[in-house]
């Protein structure tokens, strides 16, 4: 057990796939923040970019890239489960069938406007951390970490708002929507999410790599 919690490695693969299912339950709610109508897991997503840069930086691009294809695989198996267990029979004194379909029913624009923006916005942030890291060595991480979220977030946002409720709401409203999204989940990102990604990188023990 020690020497499972010793691999800095496995422990931020875990808690990277972790906060993204948590990400993708959390966003069947809707919330309002400061006038703002937003999915409630804007406030959890933007850590999944800080672990991704993380990851980037200590244990290298590649290391990253396989992160986000387990926890596309994940995404997906979990979301078919818990499709699954709408169907299987209950007894008639459970009552919660119709909460248990409104929050794990797979919704198909939804899931395909999730997957693709996950898919998309996580390469592109590990690619442009790479990148940056080529450059600028182990000095700057902050600009990396905004920098690469900036561009990142630009390509999540649009790609998930615009799949999965063009057609479904004035231009307008889109717009405001996925600027406000966009906008709190970069604030949260330069706020929080970079001076925890300085706090866990310095308490690594392996030596970042350079791939």
């Amino acid at each position: 057990m020690k020497a499972l919690f010793n691999d800095r490695s496995l422990i931020c693969c875990v808690l990277f796939v972790s906060l993204l299912i948590a990400s993708n339950l959390m966003a069947t709610k809707t919330i309002l923040f400061l006038g703002l109508i937003l999915p409630a897991a804007v406030f959890v997503y933007p850590f999944n970019f800080m672990l991704g840069d993380v990851i980037t930086e200590v244990f290298g691009y590649k290391k990253m890239k396989q992160v986000i294809a387990m926890g596309f695989l994940a995404s997906i198996i979990v979301t078919l489960c818990c499709w699954v267990g709408i169907y299987f029979p209950y007894p008639e004194f459970y009552a919660g069938q119709s909460s248990y379909e409104a929050i794990f029913g797979i919704v198909p624009r939804i899931l395909a406007a999730s997957l693709l923006a996950y898919i998309v916005s996580e390469n592109v942030n590990a690619y442009i951390m790479h990148l940056m890291k080529k450059r600028q060595g182990h000095s700057k991480l902050y600009q990396r970490t905004i920098l690469s979220s900036i561009v990142a977030q630009t390509f999540d946002s649009a790609i998930f708002i615009t799949i999965a409720f063009v057609g479904t709401m004035p231009l307008g409203a889109l717009l405001l929507l996925m600027i406000g999204q966009y906008g709190v989940k970069i604030a949260i990102e330069a706020l929080f999410g970079t001076p925890l990604a300085y706090l866990l990188r310095s308490k690594m023990q392996e030596k970042p790599v350079d791939d």
